[in-house]
């Protein structure tokens, strides 16, 4: 039994993994039990999903990444820990919303996939996580909803696309760490860092900020730390000094 045709191409990044399908499907034809194996584990989980009334969608060819995910999910019931990094995902898909719909998780690991954006119901299906890790994706911006998140204590969005931190950061009530670092980061609203009660300390080293930014956060006197990398000058900056 094959995933339905009409689940789509939206859970992971179906690109990256072709070379690996087609590998699989020679094994395959070659006669080893090995793929077969696999592709019989992937059925069972799709068939197990839709029994239970999920609305998934997966990729035709994203067998070991649905069977990763959802023994994934099955960790996490146990543990309250959700460790999806590394599963090439391009967003966090429903069917798992669906599986922890019974379990409080405290932290969740997105890292290291192609994330684009994140879900505005992300919030209110994990309330409670305490640390949530999305560096090392592609994301440019966070969505508002995620100032529900009452709970969250650290959040890591490094290395992903920002060009300015997400003004929501500045709205979670318990944050205390913030890692945005190797980001392309130009300028912070220096207002916004300071209204904040909770942060203890928010890592922008390795981003591109302006001059007049990079001096301003350098020299401000603040309740918590703010880590920056030393600033070198430009070229155009040593020519405007000897005029």
């Amino acid at each position: 039994m094959r995933p339905p045709t009409h689940f789509g191409n939206d859970i992971t990044n179906t690109e990256a993994n072709g070379d690996d399908q087609q590998n699989n499907n020679n094994n395959n034809n070659g006669g080893g039990n090995g793929g077969n194996n696999n592709n019989n584990h992937a059925d069972h989980i799709v068939e197990r999903l839709t029994q239970m009334g999920a609305t998934i969608n997966f990729p035709k060819v994203a067998g070991r990444g649905i069977i990763r995910v959802v023994e994934r999910c099955d960790d996490a019931k146990e543990n309250n820990n959700l460790d999806l990094s590394e599963c090439e995902l391009i967003q966090v898909p429903d069917a798992v919303y669906h599986l922890m719909r019974h379990t409080e998780l405290k932290t969740c690991d997105l890292s290291s996939n192609v994330i684009t954006k994140i879900s505005p119901k992300f919030a209110v299906k994990f309330s409670l996580i305490t640390d949530l890790n999305l560096s090392h994706n592609q994301m440019a911006r966070l969505p508002d909803e995620l100032a529900d998140l009452h709970s969250l204590e650290m959040l890591d969005i490094s290395h992903n696309s920002f060009i300015t931190l997400p003004a929501v950061v500045f709205k979670m009530p318990k944050l205390r760490e913030l890692k945005a670092n190797n980001n392309a980061i130009i300028d912070i609203d220096r207002d916004e860092i300071i209204a904040s009660d909770s942060l203890e300390l928010v890592d922008l080293r390795h981003n591109p900020l302006t001059p007049m930014c990079h001096d301003l956060l350098k020299h401000a006197v603040l309740s918590f730390r703010i880590e920056l990398s030393e600033r070198v000058k430009e070229d155009w900056e040593d020519l405007t000094e000897c005029e």
